[in-house]
């Protein structure tokens, strides 16, 4: 199976998420006001939950540069977008969720999605000799 859309997708995806979490890291308490989300009683859970997800998009960036051997940073990006998608999505349905968190949860879905299939195309790890 043909892999050169693989490094393009784990660009797309280590911006998207070093960027998002960047600006969630230094702006949160804008983005709360404006979208009218009650903030934390603490700065740190925000801070510490954007800082994950910008670790997170340098480990999609360590994938595209090498996706071959980084295919356990793909199994664990499934995963990220499993819990926050699933998270959301599943308060949302149920009328419990600011709809500030709604579209990031369909960009996830679609970037889980995308990782699986990636993941199926890199094939199993190579036995080493």
């Amino acid at each position: 199976m043909k892999t050169e859309w693989i490094r393009p997708l784990f660009v797309v995806a280590g911006l998207y998420d070093a960027l998002l979490g960047g600006v969630f890291l230094v702006a949160w308490p804008a983005l709360y006001e404006r979208f009218g989300v009650t903030p934390p009683n603490h700065p740190a859970y925000v801070q510490f939950a954007a800082a994950v997800i910008v670790i997170f998009g340098v480990g999609f960036l360590m994938v595209a540069a090498a996706p071959e051997r980084n295919r356990d940073i793909v199994k664990l990006g499934i995963l990220l977008k499993l819990a926050y998608a699933g998270t959301v999505l599943y308060y949302w349905g149920r009328g419990r969720m600011p709809a500030m968190w709604v579209p990031f949860a369909w960009i996830d879905l679609a970037f889980l999605a995308a990782f699986v299939f990636a993941l199926g195309a890199l094939g199993p790890r190579p036995r080493a000799v």
